[in-house]
C-alpha cells in the first residue's frame, strides 16, 4: 500500500472496451451466482451481492518476494489491473486465485505517473471483474474494496465515496487526476485491488492511503485506468509528451503578477541538451506562463497540459525572461 505523509497528502452507466476479440473489456458479467440475500438487510444485501459478482476476480500478486499487493482480472484471457508500486522491479510475479491456484504472470506495462500496472496471467476461462464508469460516481454512494492486505485473500471492506475528482502524487513526481476518495478501510496489500459500486462493478484501483489518519483511503479512477490500460496493452507504455526541462512552481512579484493575469509560472531549472525546449531558444531562469494558450502556474499545470496529444506538434509558449514577456515556440517529443 503506498503510505502517504502530509507533504505527499491529497490536493484540493454503460461499458467500456478495450482492444480486439478475447480482449474485449465490456460489461461482462462474473459467472459466479449471486447469494441467497432474502434474510439480510437492504445494506448487507447490496454488499454480499457485490462481492459475489467480484471476489471470484480478485488476485493476491506476489512480487519474487519484495513484496505483495493485490489486483483484479479483467478479462477471460488473463489481463489483470494492479498498481505500479506493487510490480515495480519484479523479475517474476506470482498471481494467486481465490480458488488458491498460483499462476505465473507477466508484466505487459506499467505507468508510474498514474500507479496503474496490467499483468497477463498464463492460461484462459478465468473469471473476471466487470468494469463500471468512476466519472458518474457520486458522494455518499456504497462502495466496496477487496484485496489481500497481510496476504489475507478476498479480505472485503466497505465504505462510501467520501470525494471525488482528489489528486495525488505519484512516485514520479506527477499528479494523478480524478481520484476517488473513499473511507472503505485499506490496509498494506490492497494495492491494486478493485474498488466496487453496489452493482459489483469495478469503479476504482485501491492505491493509497493518508498514514497517520483513520478513514481516508484512495483508488484510481477507473475511467482512468481503462485508458492507461488501452496504452499499456497496446503499447506497452503510456505515451506523453516533454520538453526535455526540469522546472518548479515560483511565484511571481506583486506587479508582474497582476500585468501577467495570474500569480505564478513554471520557473525552468535544468535543460536537456539537445531536448526540444533547448532547441527553441528556452533558458534557465525562463518562467513559462501558457502553453498553447492554456495557463501554466506551475510545475503540475505544465505536467498536466504535456498529453501524448501534444508530442510532434508545434506549440506557443509565452515565458517570462528577466521580467520582459517572449514567447517562443517548440515541438515537444514523446515520452515513455
Amino acid at each position: 500500500m503506498h503510505r502517504l505523509d502530509d507533504r505527499d497528502g491529497p490536493r484540493p452507466d454503460g461499458g467500456v472496451a478495450i482492444g480486439r476479440g478475447e480482449t474485449d473489456i465490456a460489461r461482462m458479467p462474473l459467472d459466479a451466482p449471486v447469494p441467497d440475500v432474502v434474510d439480510l438487510d437492504p445494506y448487507s444485501a447490496r454488499v454480499v451481492g457485490a462481492v459475489a459478482r467480484v471476489a471470484p476476480a480478485v488476485l493476491h500478486i506476489g512480487n519474487d518476494g519484495r513484496g505483495q499487493g493485490s489486483g483484479v482480472l479483467f478479462t477471460p484471457d488473463g489481463y489483470a489491473l494492479t498498481n505500479s508500486h506493487v510490480v515495480a522491479g519484479a523479475k517474476a510475479v506470482t498471481a494467486t486465485l481465490p480458488d488458491g491456484r498460483r499462476v505465473a504472470a507477466r508484466l505487459v506495462g506499467d505507468d508510474p505517473g498514474t500507479d496503474l500496472a496490467v499483468l497477463r496471467l498464463d492460461g484462459s476461462g478465468f473469471e473476471h471483474a466487470e468494469l463500471g464508469r468512476s466519472g458518474t460516481l457520486r458522494v455518499g454512494q456504497l462502495v466496496v474494496a477487496i484485496g489481500a492486505p497481510y496476504g489475507f485473500q478476498a479480505t472485503v471492506t466497505a465504505g462510501i465515496v467520501s470525494g471525488l475528482g482528489r489528486t495525488l502524487r505519484a512516485r514520479d513526481g506527477r499528479l494523478i487526476q480524478s481520484v476517488v476518495q473513499t473511507d472503505a478501510a485499506l490496509n498494506p496489500g490492497n494495492s491494486g485491488g478493485p474498488l466496487a459500486d453496489a452493482a459489483g462493478r469495478v469503479v476504482g484501483i485501491n492505491t493509497a492511503i493518508i498514514a497517520p489518519a483513520q478513514g481516508i483511503c484512495f483508488a484510481v479512477g477507473i475511467d482512468t485506468a481503462v485508458s492507461v490500460a488501452a496504452q499499456l496493452m497496446r503499447d506497452g507504455h503510456v505515451r506523453r509528451a516533454r520538453l526535455g526541462i526540469s522546472v518548479q512552481t515560483v511565484e511571481l512579484p506583486g506587479r508582474l503578477a497582476r500585468g501577467m493575469g495570474q500569480a505564478s509560472g513554471a520557473m525552468v531549472t535544468g535543460l536537456q541538451a539537445d531536448g526540444p525546449a533547448a532547441q527553441a531558444g528556452l533558458r534557465p531562469g525562463d518562467v513559462i506562463l501558457r502553453l498553447d494558450g492554456a495557463a501554466v502556474d506551475g510545475a503540475d499545470a505544465l505536467h498536466g497540459l504535456l498529453t501524448g496529444e501534444r508530442a510532434g506538434v508545434a506549440v506557443a509558449l509565452d515565458v517570462l525572461r528577466e521580467a520582459a514577456p517572449l514567447r517562443l515556440v517548440v515541438t515537444p517529443d514523446a515520452s515513455g
